[in-house]
Formats: C-alpha cells, structure tokens, sequence
C-alpha cells in the first residue's frame, strides 16, 4: 500500500493546509485545522517545519500572532496523536523564535524533551540550538553541530541556525561559523536575501564592510517587491555598514600634543 506521503494528490492537500493557515489568520481553531491536514497527509517533520515555519511568520505578520492562539499547555499535551503534537510545537516554537523570545524557548523545548512520548524531530532541536545560540550560550553551538550531523540540506533546518547564529553576538567565532553554513549548498544559492543579509551582518563584525555592502545589495535586489518588513531591515543593515566603515576609514591615531601619535 502506498503511503499517503507519496500519494499523487499529497501536493495539493499541502497547498491546501498552507493556504488555510495563512488565509485563515484570524480564525483562533486554525491551528487545528492545519494539524488536521498535516495528519492526513502524515506529514513528516520536514513537510510540518516548512508550513508551519511559514504559517507562524504569516500570522505574525497579520498582527495575529499563534502565541495568542496557543499556549505551553497545548505543547506539552500527550493527549494527542503524535503529528498533531508536532504540528502545535512548530508553530508555538517558530512564533517564540519570530520574537527572539530565546529563554521562554529554551524552558520550553527543555520540559518538551522531558514529557515527549518519542524524541524530538530534528527542526524542534533546531529550535533549541536557536534559543541557546541567540542567547551567547556556548553549548548552542553543541547543538548546532548534533543537529547538522542529522539535517542532512533541508534548509528550513539550516535558516534557523543561521539565525541563531546571526542574533548571539558573542559566540565564539560566531561571524566565521555563520559564513561557513552560509557556504553549505542549501544556502549557497546566492539569490536568498536572508541568507545574503545574515552573511552582511556577519562580514561586518569582521570588519569586510565592502564585501558585506555587496551582499547587502544584492540582498536588496532579491528581496520580493512589496516586502516592507524585510525591506526595512536590509536597508538598516546596509547603514550599519557603511557607518562602520566611514568610521573605520576615518579613524586617525590619538595625538599627543607635541604631535606626535601615542
């Protein structure tokens, strides 16, 4: 029997499940609905982190944010079938992480992983090696490296610990780990402007500030039109760099007042 992963109408009932979630935003039971078409289709965790991390994102930008919608209690259930469960924690956890609330995260996975009935799919530790990376933990980057090993290229995976890496600014080598997954091939693409605007970020605290206005740009270019909110954060990214460099260019040695530099 052909499981219904594979079922030729598998891709419409996905379009389905995301079109609800993000059609649907201000209807309070669509999360419900959405884990009702992901368990029809017994969708596996990398079809589950895909709509789910996009539905989030959706709702948040509508103004209509899952965490008013769910809550810990609905993560934590074990009443429930186990592609439901999952459905609920990536879109209570990817709307934690849209709003950088990293220590409610972090609690959150960690009493997840002590009440679930099987372990965790590799996008929800993914989400843990995010709230600890955003945090400066440096056990994040533990995490990191036991969620790469497993990930394989699926780049929702990847797009989560390039933030976590991009958001904690104190992580030892941070910039030079973000350049180096933003060279694996899911994210090497060259035309994802989240990629290319994390890697300016990067390049600026190393002090390439020409090579990170390059990436700014071409990020700007990639960017879909009508795009605000990200828009608006590429642009403060490209000014950002271009006042670090002005001031490094700028910069001149202290001079004592025989002249001389000190």
């Amino acid at each position: 029997m052909t499981p219904p992963t594979n079922r030729p109408d598998r891709a419409a009932t996905l379009h389905k499940a995301r079109a609800r979630a993000t059609a649907t935003a201000d209807d309070p039971s669509w999360p419900l609905h959405l884990a009702e078409d992901l368990h029809g289709i017994r969708a596996d965790w990398k079809t589950s982190a895909e709509v789910c991390a996009d539905a989030a994102w959706a709702a948040r930008s509508a103004g209509r944010s899952v965490l008013g919608l769910l809550s810990p209690e609905d993560v934590l259930a074990t009443n429930r079938n186990p592609i439901t469960t999952r459905t609920l924690t990536h879109l209570y956890l990817s709307a934690l992480r849209f709003d950088f609330r990293c220590p409610t995260l972090q609690r959150l996975v960690e009493q997840l992983a002590q009440t679930a009935r099987q372990p965790l799919d590799c996008y929800t530790r993914a989400l843990y090696a995010f709230a600890l990376l955003g945090q400066s933990r440096p056990e994040g980057l533990m995490v990191m490296d036991e969620v790469l090993a497993t990930a394989e290229e699926y780049p929702k995976t990847l797009h989560v610990l390039l933030h976590g890496l991009w958001l904690g600014q104190d992580l030892d080598e941070g910039a030079e780990r973000l350049l180096a997954l933003s060279l694996r091939p899911a994210l090497a693409t060259g035309t994802d402007p989240i990629v290319l605007f994390r890697t300016a970020g990067a390049l600026r605290r190393l002090g390439r500030y020409d090579e990170g206005l390059s990436a700014i740009d071409r990020a700007i270019d990639c960017l879909p039109p009508g795009d605000i909110s990200v828009h608006a954060d590429l642009v403060r990214e490209r000014s950002l760099l271009c006042a670090a460099r002005d001031l490094h260019q700028h910069r001149s040695p202290t001079r004592t007042s025989s002249g001389v530099p000190s």
